[in-house]
């Protein structure tokens, strides 16, 4: 050891006078070697999700690790459930299955590398995150320090594919993030294919069947079904559109009975969502026909639970049917909302429409899930009442953009009865994130 000090025997060995007579320099010398040793490298983290370049990833990882003489090697998947959310329990025993795979390249990797600290490096593997609801990559960052720092971790390397929740667009925030830690980060140095038609899904007969009997079912409903002609024409274009766009309409293969219980919960929302635009029609009416013209235009920032994709897109869309709203961007699972009057604004952080999207897609359950209000998920960004600035920055990880301008109308000036949103970019239209498509009205 270095502070150790040197055994009475051993001071006058080696037949040199410098420092070989006396104690001090023997510990001298001891503590001067100390300092010329690179310190311990600590354990690795690796994020896992199943991707084309993981098992290369896990292989330069154990090289690596077993090369530098990490103590460990730690798989770990952020979970994108929540513990008891619907199908939260499949969801985990997924990631299980692939981190049990990981494991398993890892332990092979280390057994058959010839460098001689492999076989004191230990595999460990966890789910982290899945107590908490995890937004983006800040919060994606703070599981994995919180996890880094409970297991002296102080190495990252991400999968060059690794899509954090299946969000293509959360990468390089989730490396840029990383990066304003103490945590070293680096991106395997490993070949990615080469992507072709990655717009396009796996052909299944499930996906064909559904879109061929929601267009046969649509086409039917514009014209007479009980015409002979409208039957023949109608399987014909339905057919044709299976077999064109069933690759490219449906982001996961229908299932039994999810599916059909999901139409028929769409079925019971469509007169609910009526009557909510019927309601809002009748107080935006009566707020424009009153001479003083009570307008009190704001944004709004409310974080919803619906999960990603389509039923995210159904409440976004939801909000915007309804008048005295519109969904202006959704970024990760916050939706930014501009309210005409305050009984709009109050109306949303109810959370009406965000639970019946939840009982759509998941079911009766989940439903009962607290309010935004109660959650404390809500922001007003505008007016005295604001409890947050107004975001300035872009959908693309945080980048400035000051050509971004939102101009509110004067409540007095009745000709201003609308707000308007100038911007240069061409994201307002239709806002992507993370793979879905929210489209404003």
């Amino acid at each position: 050891m270095a502070d150790a000090d040197p055994p009475l025997g051993d001071t006058d060995r080696g037949g040199d006078d410098r420092g070989g007579d006396s104690p001090t320099g023997a510990a001298d010398a001891s503590d001067a070697d100390a300092a010329s040793e690179p310190p311990a490298a600590g354990a690795v983290i690796v994020p896992v999700e199943p991707t084309s370049t993981l098992r290369s990833t896990i292989a330069h990882v154990a090289d690596a690790a077993a090369t530098d003489g990490a103590p460990a090697i730690h798989l770990v998947e952020i979970a994108s459930w929540r513990n008891g959310d619907p199908e939260s329990d499949e969801r985990a025993a997924a990631a299980e299955r692939v981190l049990e795979r990981a494991a398993a390249w890892t332990a092979a990797d280390l057994d058959d590398s010839e460098a001689p600290g492999a076989a004191d490096v230990e595999v460990v593997t966890a789910v982290i995150g899945a107590d908490d609801y995890l937004f983006g990559a800040d919060d994606y960052v703070r599981v994995l320090v919180e996890y880094a720092e409970r297991n002296d971790a102080d190495r990252v390397v991400l999968d060059p594919e690794y899509t954090p929740v299946g969000n293509t667009t959360l990468l390089q925030p989730l490396e840029f993030a990383l990066s304003n830690t103490s945590l070293s980060v680096e991106t395997a140095p490993v070949d990615r294919p080469t992507r072709r038609e990655r717009f396009r899904t796996e052909a299944t007969t499930g996906r064909f069947v559904a879109l061929f009997g929601l267009s046969l079912a649509f086409y039917l409903l514009l014209g007479d079904p009980t015409y002979w002609f409208d039957a023949v024409t109608g399987v014909a274009t339905a057919a044709i559109v299976s077999i064109t766009l069933s690759r490219v309409s449906l982001d996961s293969t229908p299932a039994i009975p999810r599916t059909p219980m999901r139409i028929l919960r769409g079925l019971v929302y469509v007169p609910v969502l009526l009557f909510e635009i019927l309601k809002a029609n009748l107080v935006v009416a009566r707020v424009i026909l009153d001479p003083r013209l009570p307008i009190e235009p704001t944004m709004n920032r409310v974080r919803v639970i619906v999960g990603s994709g389509l039923p995210l897109m159904t409440l976004a869309n939801s909000i915007t049917l309804t008048p005295g709203t519109l969904t202006v961007r959704a970024r990760d699972s916050d939706l930014y909302v501009h309210s005409l009057v305050p009984w709009a604004r109050e109306g949303l952080f109810d959370g009406s429409l965000e639970r019946w999207t939840r009982f759509v897609y998941y079911g009766r359950r989940s439903a009962r899930l607290p309010t935004p209000r109660e959650r404390d998920d809500v922001a007003i960004l505008q007016g005295d009442d604001a409890t947050e600035e107004l975001p300035i920055a872009a959908a693309d990880g945080g980048r400035a953009d000051a050509t971004d301008e939102i101009d509110t109308v004067d409540a007095t000036d009745p000709s201003a009865a609308t707000d308007t949103i100038d911007t240069t970019d061409d994201e307002d239209a239709t806002a992507p994130v993370d793979g879905r498509e929210v489209i404003d009205r």
